[in-house]
């Protein structure tokens, strides 16, 4: 099977940074702008989110809020927990479709996630360690386990509809993935359903009930994606048409302006002059 997440993690940033890890008491409240992975070594410990109802967590657990959530950690009173804790990103405000096609929050006992063993041990061993590297070592290490658990949610088929859904089909996965990685061909409904090795009509119908969107958006929505993350890397407009699939500049400003609502030089000073206040 293609790799289902190489055109994904080549156009998104994955990265996570570990800032806890050791005993936890009392509560904390968990608010910046992005998203968090939590594992809970030993509870009980309770989550509180507006995005689900209160969880105790009393075995050892993966806590994974995949976008922008506030939370709130609880250890009861004269109780000590022990988690690891790490700020993650998967390019969901750069509009990864997969960051945000998860469920706002998943809560999977460790026990539920053999294949994760190896890296889980070293995580927790190299986070007890006060060795040099350890920070750049626990970070990376953070980040491949994120990368296991999206396999892991794609293999188990954790969503009925989405992109998740969509790339655990193993006929869809191969339309979705040849979309990914070449965003610049000129796909038609009968070639990506000749990826998929199914007749156009069946095709059209399984993508649209199970992604939640026909095909054709989807690639347009991809391909306006793609667009914004080689603008932001500071790349001209006609590369960026030409990377895309779309004939001039002047052909892809007409898709972007009807999708985005602005053109792209418009949006991209739009989103530095954002990047310019928050870093001030």
């Amino acid at each position: 099977m293609a790799d289902r997440l190489a055109g994904l993690l080549q156009h998104y940033t994955l990265s996570a940074r570990v800032f806890h890890s050791g005993a936890f008491c009392g509560q904390h409240h968990y608010a910046a702008p992005h998203g968090y992975v939590h594992l809970v070594r030993r509870g009980p410990i309770t989550a509180r989110s507006s995005v689900h109802a209160d969880v105790l967590v009393t075995e050892p657990s993966l806590l994974f809020y995949p976008r922008v959530a506030s939370h709130r950690f609880i250890a009861a009173p004269g109780e000590t927990a022990e988690l690891l804790c790490a700020e993650v990103d998967l390019g969901a405000s750069a509009g990864n479709p997969l960051a945000m096609a998860l469920p706002p929050m998943l809560l999977i006992p460790l026990a539920d996630l053999p294949g994760l063993g190896p890296t889980l041990a070293l995580l927790f061993a190299e986070a007890e360690r006060e060795q040099c590297g350890r920070q750049a070592a626990i970070d990376r290490l953070c980040e491949l386990l994120l990368i296991q658990l999206l396999r892991f949610l794609m293999d188990r088929g954790a969503a009925q509809t989405g992109l998740l859904a969509g790339l655990a089909d193993p006929k869809l996965a191969r339309a979705i993935v040849a979309m990914h990685d070449a965003p610049h061909t000129a796909w038609s409904l009968e070639t990506l359903a000749a990826q998929a090795g199914m007749s156009r009509a069946r095709f059209a119908a399984a993508f649209k009930d199970t992604v939640g969107v026909t095909p054709g958006d989807y690639l347009a929505d991809w391909r306006m994606n793609v667009s914004c993350t080689l603008l932001r890397q500071g790349r001209p407009v006609s590369v960026v048409a030409d990377r895309v699939g779309y004939g001039s500049p002047n052909a892809l400003a007409r898709a972007f302006r009807a999708r985005m609502g602005c053109a792209p030089r418009e949006w991209l000073a739009q989103v530095r002059g954002e990047a310019a206040l928050s870093d001030s």
